[in-house]
Parts: C-alpha cells; structure tokens; sequence
C-alpha cells in the first residue's frame, strides 16, 4: 500500500520509488493518474484499475496475481490508501487470505500535512473526511462531531465548501476554523481564523478552486488543549 505525492511530485519517499520500480504490477485507482506520477520517475509497470466502483472484484484479481508469485504495489490517486480513498477492503481481502503479508508504504496524507501547519488545535481530533452532501445527514454529524469536543477535520470539493462551512458555523457558531487548499500543489491556501472570517474570506474570491482539507476546533477546552501535568501514581 503506497502513499503517493497529494500535489507536488517531490512529495514521496525513496522507499515508494524502489517499490514502484522493483513490484511486477501497480494497481490504482486512476490508471492516467498513476501514470504520470510513473514518467516523472521514468517507472514502466504493467497497470491495473482497483478504485470504488470496482475494488471488491478487482482485489479477486489481484490475490490471483499474488498467488501467482507476483509482488503488487496499491496507489491510491493521491496521498495515503485507505484514507478517504479506495484500498481498504482491497487490504481486507488481501490479508484475509493468510497467505499474503499487507506492507504499509507511508508517506503524504492530507490531514496530517494541515494538521502540522495548524498550530494548537488540542491533543485529540478526529478524522472525519466527506461528510454527507445531503445538508441533513451533513447538519446531524456536525452536531455529533461538535458533541465530542475535540477538533475534527473534513475533507470538502469547492463547489461544497462554503455550504458546508455555513453549517458548521450554524452548529459551531464560535468555532475556529483552518481551511487548506490547494495543499502542496503552487497556489497551496491555508486561511485561518473564526468561522465567519473564513467564509468571507472564501466569498471574497471570484471563483474558490482546489480540493480542501478543513479541521474545525470547537469552543476553547483547556484541559484538552494542554499536557497532562499529574503526575503517576
């Protein structure tokens, strides 16, 4: 399972290239996508399609290759398989097997990139991803999300995004919210601040492009926020 560049090509590890360049065949979820990361690093591999629509008859296939005697390296379309991206069941069915180990290849990630840009934003969040483009089911998990207390972070298009931050302003109306766009890619975006400076922000602008990654920090919670002092019994 390798973790591939989410916009700049320099992106990914030494190991991920061996890998790329040593396996028989890669399995992705986007054959052109994968591809042009595979010329950048003049890798020719055999190449076959594993995304959502078809990853439970497509891990069938590749288990065959692996029985086979075959190495077989996933690429998800960008950032890490299996985090809001297809590869999951793929390594469910691989693993189910007994026959075959799952290696993990890390690597870049999207949460993790604006979670290190974001400052302190407490020692717990959670990773939600998409929410529901349904405004209800979107509306009912921010209000369990805000009910936990942590920060959370959520993945969101550009045609969605200023929706979405409406409802959450609606549920968290004194959240702090960190929107990244674009992240690692040359007119990468991270605008912080309340949730009502952030949407104006976002309006202001004739047209909002890219893919985000937003981490909403609820109201102030001190005892979340810093280290755990007591000392051991």
């Amino acid at each position: 399972m390798v973790a591939t560049p989410i916009g700049n090509l320099e992106d990914i590890t030494y190991r991920a290239v061996r890998i790329l360049g040593s396996v028989d065949v890669i399995a992705c979820e986007d054959t052109r996508h994968t591809m042009q990361l595979l010329s950048h690093y003049g890798i020719r591999k055999r190449l076959i399609a594993c995304h959502a629509h078809n990853e439970n008859e497509s891990a069938k296939g590749i288990i065959d290759l692996l029985d086979s005697g075959m190495s077989v390296a996933y690429c998800s379309d960008a950032g890490t398989p299996g985090v809001s991206d297809p590869g999951a069941r793929l390594a469910e069915a691989v693993r189910e097997t007994r026959r075959h180990r799952v290696v993990p290849i890390p690597g870049a990630s999207a949460v993790v990139t604006l979670v290190s840009a974001a400052g302190n934003i407490g020692k717990i969040f959670t990773f939600e991803g998409f929410l529901s483009p349904k405004k209800g089911r979107r509306k009912s998990r921010l209000e369990a999300l805000r009910a936990q207390g942590n920060a959370f972070v959520i993945y969101e298009s550009p045609f969605r995004i200023l929706k979405t931050l409406e409802d959450v302003r609606e549920v968290i109306p004194s959240c702090r919210v960190i929107a990244g766009r674009e992240l690692t890619k040359a007119y990468e975006e991270i605008i912080s601040g309340h949730v009502d400076e952030v949407i104006e922000s976002l309006r202001s602008k004739d047209r909002v492009k890219g893919e985000f990654a937003v981490i909403v920090v609820p109201e102030v919670n001190d005892d979340n926020a810093e280290e755990d002092t007591e000392p051991e019994a």
